[in-house]
């Protein structure tokens, strides 16, 4: 974030000192707001670009066994260019070398997830998933196993076909 605040910044004054350039070689033609309406453009151009380029740049860095799942993008009013273009500003990372099987419930396959945002701090969250029966449930303190794998206290939601986390989850190799 404060990399984002000062590469902002350094836009700013760039740009400023494009319009100063343009003013000189224009024998200082141009009028006097310019400059600082070219300060402006240059920082929202360059806050647009960073919010486009940071699921990229996040995405890109997960060290391995992280796989993205799910991607959310995000558009709104008092940003009319994610109207035409929507940006990613959230997604769902699963540690598929983190996931873990009971050997008498193979179908379930407990694993942790990573839910990033932008402008947000990393959550963990381990889900347990169901790939036999198409759910999953997120797993908490309340929640308990058996010697069979049998699971006592979670809130099982059922997800369509499609899902991309059950999907994701269990669709990766299960490491041994």
């Amino acid at each position: 974030m404060f990399y984002e605040l000062v590469a902002t910044l350094v836009a700013g004054v760039a740009a400023a000192g494009v319009v100063l350039a343009l003013n000189q070689l224009t024998g200082k033609r141009l009028p006097k707001w310019m400059m600082p309406v070219g300060a402006g453009l240059g920082m929202i151009l360059v806050s647009i670009a960073n919010e486009y380029a940071w699921y990229d740049r996040n995405a890109g860095n997960l060290p391995e066994g992280l796989v993205v799942a799910q991607t959310i993008e995000n558009s709104s009013s008092y940003r009319p260019w994610t109207k035409v273009k929507p940006y990613i500003d959230r997604f769902v990372a699963v540690d598929v070398q983190s996931i873990r099987i009971h050997p008498e419930a193979p179908e379930r396959r407990m694993v942790d997830t990573l839910f990033m945002g932008r402008w947000a701090a990393v959550n963990k969250l381990t889900v347990l998933a169901d790939c036999d029966a198409g759910r999953r449930a997120a797993l908490f303190d309340t929640v308990g196993f058996g010697a069979d794998g049998s699971v006592q206290g979670a809130e099982w939601v059922t997800v369509p076909g499609d899902d991309p986390l059950l999907t994701t989850i269990c669709s990766a190799e299960v490491p041994r």
